[in-house]
């Protein structure tokens, strides 16, 4: 993109509601399990799915828990450059790039909604089990989901010819 756009009206910060919306159902769905749950407590929704309250001190399936504390900083660190990176790019392109600017809004709204985790707790409140018989999937949350969405549309945008901006409007 050659210019940057006049006002944040025009540019892909249009979007970043979506960030707000997956951040504030993240922290109310969180606060609504600290409050309702004791850890490890679990009720079965369906024949495959549990809501089952665990602490990830780690980042995606646990990655780093054991490592003492100094991870929880590590991916502070990391939220807050992606967030800001993403910001930057969402100034840097028009609002009619939707789905580039859907999937920054998904990554940053999931990825501060874990921070406020691990600043508040020293942990990531994670509940979302699904299952098969006796296979569990790592548990995970609505900041997770978002993150996960994002990145994925993020990788499928990269492998899309570059489309004029009129394409980008379908």
């Amino acid at each position: 993109m050659s210019s940057v756009p006049l006002t944040w009206k025009d540019s892909g910060l249009r979007w970043y509601w979506v960030a707000a919306l997956v951040f504030l159902a993240d922290q109310l769905s969180k606060q609504w399990v600290l409050a309702n749950f004791e850890l490890y407590e679990s009720i079965q929704l369906l024949p495959i799915f549990n809501f089952t309250y665990v602490r990830n001190y780690g980042a995606a399936f646990s990655f780093l828990s054991d490592a003492g504390g100094w991870q929880r900083w590590l991916f502070t660190i990391i939220a807050l450059g992606f967030s800001t990176l993403l910001t930057i790019w969402l100034r840097k392109q028009s609002y009619l790039l939707w789905r580039s600017n859907l999937a920054f809004t998904l990554v940053i709204g999931g990825a501060l909604g874990n921070l406020v985790d691990r600043l508040m707790h020293g942990f990531v409140v994670d509940f979302i089990d699904f299952y098969w018989n006796s296979s569990h999937y790592p548990a995970f949350n609505i900041a997770d989901a978002g993150i996960f969405i994002g990145a994925v549309l993020i990788i499928w945008e990269s492998f899309r010819p570059d489309a004029k901006l009129s394409k980008e409007q379908d």
